[in-house]
């Protein structure tokens, strides 16, 4: 199974892509999407930026699967609000590729890839090179959409055996403790 994990952000928006086989992790590719290049204020243009972007890699690396980090509320509102647009305009673009979608915190990836959910930028880069076998650090923002694959991959199956099992499927939004599936 290929799956593509996404780092959404206004500026930079990270993606990474890890083939599975059993409980072997094998890095494919990783990078970002930036809007930088386009002025703060033309807030479609960087959304489309981030569509198109996101279309590409799909089209580019034929994922089976994807995973996206949900977003948090922070001290800022606005930055808040922006931040969930870029979100929104990932989510489209992978929806638009009929790809599946399951979305985790940063929390649950940050403990799944280094132990514990309080861990900084470079303890997850660091774990995610060990995991990944890399030659050297991946950015910031590749190396958080990395470690939203690898724990799709690791939490991924369990995640769909208990919706499976369960009357109500894991459809409801607000569901931020046990992650989201659609």
């Amino acid at each position: 199974m290929r799956i593509l994990g996404i780092d959404p952000g206004l500026q930079t928006t990270g993606f990474g892509v890890v083939d599975v086989a059993g409980h072997a992790l094998t890095y494919v590719a990783s990078g970002t999407i930036t809007t930088t290049h386009l002025e703060r204020g033309d807030l479609p243009a960087r959304l489309k930026v981030l569509f198109d972007g996101i279309a590409e890699v799909k089209e580019r690396y034929s994922p089976d699967v994807a995973a996206v980090e949900i977003v948090f509320v922070n001290v800022n509102p606005q930055a808040t609000l922006l931040l969930g647009q870029a979100r929104g305009a990932c989510v489209t673009a992978l929806v638009a590729c009929e790809l599946a979608v399951a979305e985790y915190t940063a929390l649950q990836m940050k403990k799944a890839i280094a132990g514990h959910g309080k861990a900084a930028k470079g303890q997850v880069q660091e774990m995610v090179k060990r995991l990944l076998k890399l030659p050297g650090l991946p950015g910031k923002d590749a190396a958080d959409a990395l470690g939203l694959a690898i724990t799709h991959a690791h939490a991924g199956a369990a995640m769909s055996r208990i919706a499976q099992a369960t009357s109500t499927a894991r459809r409801t939004s607000g569901m931020y403790k046990g992650g989201r599936t659609y």
